[in-house]
């Protein structure tokens, strides 16, 4: 490579780790390149899904050494959270989905921002039948905080 486009490749590096550890809290950015691809290795079948018009609800579970708790209730064309709470990130946004990685995240349906620190929070769905997990994703990052199966 030539001396001049080494400058370039080095900061293209140190951009990319930066964006990656962008949802990472400071004591978790050291574990963050080891814990990012165990989000792919925690695909999960789809469960039975309940009849649209009946409640489902899940409690949250942090994954790739993130923590997220609280509850999860949909019923009707409404998602619930209820004492929730995550570690912070800079793009948390909630999804319904039917597995708890990216690729589920990607073809699931994103409801919208999601605060990290408000209890109880509510979002509109059209139809949430189709799916059994209401997943915590950081969008800045591409990474999965947690995750809540529905039943």
């Amino acid at each position: 490579m030539s001396r001049h486009l080494l400058p370039k490749a080095i900061a293209g590096v140190v951009l990319v780790a930066g964006v990656l550890t962008g949802c990472a809290p400071a004591a978790d950015k050291a574990e963050t390149s080891s814990t990012s691809s165990s989000a792919e290795a925690r695909t999960t079948a789809p469960s039975t899904v309940a009849p649209s018009g009946e409640s489902r609800s899940g409690a949250f579970e942090g994954l790739n050494g993130k923590k997220v708790a609280g509850t999860a209730t949909v019923s009707g064309a409404t998602v619930d959270l209820s004492g929730f709470s995550s570690d912070e990130g800079p793009d948390l946004h909630l999804y319904l989905t039917n597995g708890t990685d990216e690729k589920a995240v990607s073809a699931g349906v994103e409801l919208g921002a999601v605060s990290y620190d408000t209890k109880t929070q509510s979002f509109d769905v059209a139809d949430a039948a189709d799916y059994s997990y209401v997943v915590v994703h950081c969008e800045k990052a591409k990474a999965v905080f947690g995750a809540a199966k529905l039943s």
